[in-house]
């Protein structure tokens, strides 16, 4: 089964080697790796696509990456995609490849691109928040948010983390993740990026 796991470590040349070595002989087998955020405090974020040795267990990973110096794990979860990373210049050749339906495939896009569980668009009308398109796993109803650009906005339960973007006057996306890990900056910024493109596309 493989896991997904966010971790914060020292962004200098050999800190990503060590973790790997570490995992490595924790029983995990590496089998992507994103860098996720460079930060200005000397950080960075980045994510790791893993597979588990037999017998191995997550608690063991996570132990084993905590004791490497300066490194600590934010999250790790099963990932049911199995290692389809879908990474945003590849989703850009996929809404390319579709003009017409560039707006719905995004939001297909989006669980897989932004490690999340749903993605949605929605419409404001005079009877209400209305889904266009939506993922399965995506809420039936949604709230409206005002908002000029991509934002985290309030999920109304502190077990989801939603984010939203303006795709038109009257429309937004949305994703949502259900425990985490949080919604970085960079991936607002990824989000917004994408929608842009997305609407640049259809129109076309």
């Amino acid at each position: 089964m493989p896991f997904l796991l966010r971790v914060e470590l020292p962004d200098v040349p050999g800190s990503l080697g060590r973790l790997a070595t570490t995992i490595g002989e924790a029983g995990g087998d590496i089998e992507a790796i994103e860098i996720v955020e460079h930060r200005h405090d000397g950080t960075a974020v980045d994510d790791v696509l893993l597979e588990m040795a037999p017998g191995a267990m997550p608690d063991s990973i996570v132990s084993a990456c905590n004791t490497v110096d300066g490194v600590n794990v934010v999250w790790i979860s099963r990932y049911a995609a199995g290692g389809n990373l879908v990474m945003d210049l590849e989703a850009v050749e996929e809404l390319t490849a579709h003009p017409t339906e560039a707006l719905d495939r995004l939001v297909e896009l989006l669980p897989l691109t932004f490690r999340a569980d749903w993605g949605a668009r929605v419409r404001r009308t005079p009877d209400g928040v209305v889904r266009v398109h939506a993922t399965p796993a995506a809420p039936d109803t949604f709230d409206w948010y005002d908002i000029d650009r991509a934002t985290e906005v309030p999920s109304g339960d502190e077990n989801n983390l939603f984010a939203a973007a303006p795709l038109m006057s009257n429309e937004l996306i949305l994703i949502g993740r259900r425990g985490g890990p949080e919604i970085l900056g960079s991936e607002l910024a990824r989000l917004s990026h994408l929608v842009s493109l997305a609407v640049s596309i259809s129109r076309s």
